[in-house]
């Protein structure tokens, strides 16, 4: 039987490792896919630009249409990143009839339910577990693996980025900008950080996992979204000395009233495997109602792990080509008419436990004061430390943990707590996921 032809649309990093991976292990590959697989045609923006695969074979252009346009290509392979070209190239591959796999999360999480419809309309497959967890096989994992099970929530570590960087500072003692710096230097982060340490790219992959574990749409612009720019050495010590680590986490959960979707530095506990998933790697903890809790973890990013990723996506669409479309596991999981629109909670009605730290001055009566404005609001506290200040400083620094409160009662015990003249700092605050 002859081979599945496929082009690719950008030949840069995980482009190369596709081509690389598609040749290395093509004897394997045709024995589980049932044909082979091999890449004819790829565009560039630079032809002349060294490249991590050989080329020899493969049709190269410049025009990313072409690819698209030609007859001979079966699948589309979607890897120039971006939302508007990549949407346009999809929706206009679909429109020819060739089936789509992609990488990319931004395009799937803010246009995924448009690119869905008309893949559903003309019968054709888009596969995109390269979009979350690199080579990580989650996608896979929560909508066929775990079938059988109601997903109550799922917490990842899903931007290595911003794990990266909190590993530097809590092993080294190390300040957020000077890490930032280290991990630029080191390509973990682009010149531009802000998708990675502002949870961007975080949201955009909680926004696909929520949508294929719970059968909603994909909404993007409800998932609440907060950077680790804030998190100071200074807590992460402190939550090393409370039995915590911090980590940028992913969370989505699925509530008697709706579904929270927030991504956030978390205070987790350091027994906990998840807490000790370290530098580049990422991990997705998934509660199911019948299997219980699951971990996956592996390599986030890079040529081969996001290759294994869009290859077994390729795999997954030659083996469905003679199928038919109805019987083809769906885009996210749940028959696209079963899909629910359930109200997304806004970060105010979330309830989570915290950590708070704040200055305070060094007299008696502050400590009662600070706990009564919390009591009045419902919060309880787990634990607490007092910390002596640096010599420059004046007051005590206080450090407590609470029980869980739905986040408003917090908001407002924070808004009264600064309003105390014995308050000398603003209150810090992050929430904490004991994940158990």
């Amino acid at each position: 039987m002859n081979p599945v032809k496929a082009g690719l649309l950008g030949l840069g990093t995980v482009g190369g490792g596709t081509v690389n991976v598609l040749r290395r292990n093509a004897q394997e590959i045709a024995r589980r896919a049932g044909r082979g697989i091999i890449v004819t045609h790829a565009s560039a923006r630079d032809l002349n630009k060294p490249r991590i695969c050989d080329t020899e074979g493969i049709r190269l252009t410049t025009d990313p249409a072409e690819v698209v346009e030609d007859p001979e290509i079966a699948i589309v392979v979607e890897l120039i990143g971006g939302e508007t070209l990549a949407r346009d190239l999809v929706l206009r591959a679909i429109a020819n009839g060739k089936h789509v796999v992609t990488a990319n999360k931004a395009l799937i999480a803010k246009h995924g339910n448009e690119i869905f419809a008309a893949a559903q309309e003309k019968g054709v497959m888009v596969a995109f577990e390269a979009a979350v967890a690199g080579g990580i096989p989650i996608i896979k994992a929560i909508r066929e693996g775990l079938a059988g099970n109601r997903i109550e929530w799922l917490a990842g570590i899903i931007n290595g980025t911003g794990n990266f960087i909190l590993t530097e500072m809590r092993d080294k003692g190390r300040d957020f900008a000077e890490v930032l710096a280290e991990a630029q230097r080191l390509g973990y982060a682009e010149a531009d950080p802000t998708f990675d340490v502002e949870g961007i790219d975080a949201a955009h992959k909680l926004t696909i996992l929520a949508a294929i574990a719970f059968g909603i749409p994909l909404q993007f612009d409800e998932v609440y979204t907060e950077g680790i720019g804030r998190v100071s050495g200074t807590d992460v010590g402190y939550a090393g000395q409370l039995g915590y680590r911090i980590k940028h986490l992913g969370i989505a959960r699925h509530t008697g009233s709706g579904v929270e979707l927030r991504v956030h530095p978390t205070l987790i506990p350091e027994r906990r495997l998840i807490a000790n998933v370290d530098g580049v790697m990422n991990a997705v903890l998934v509660q199911g109602d019948a299997v219980g809790p699951t971990l996956y973890y592996g390599a986030g990013a890079g040529a081969d792990p996001t290759a294994s990723a869009v290859v077994a996506d390729l795999v997954d669409v030659v083996r469905a080509l003679t199928s038919d479309p109805e019987n083809r596991v769906p885009h996210l999981a749940f028959q696209p008419d079963a899909l629910v629109d359930l109200p997304i909670l806004p970060i105010e009605q979330v309830e989570t436990a915290y950590y708070l730290r704040m200055r305070a001055a060094d007299r008696p009566g502050v400590l009662a004061e600070v706990t009564r404005i919390l009591g009045d609001e419902g919060i309880s506290i787990e634990a607490m430390l007092q910390k002596e200040p640096p010599a420059e400083e004046e007051g005590a620094t206080i450090i407590m943990l609470t029980q869980r409160v739905v986040e408003a009662n917090m908001d407002r015990a924070i808004g009264q707590i600064q309003g105390l003249d014995s308050i000398l700092s603003d209150v810090i605050r992050i929430r904490v996921e004991s994940l158990g």
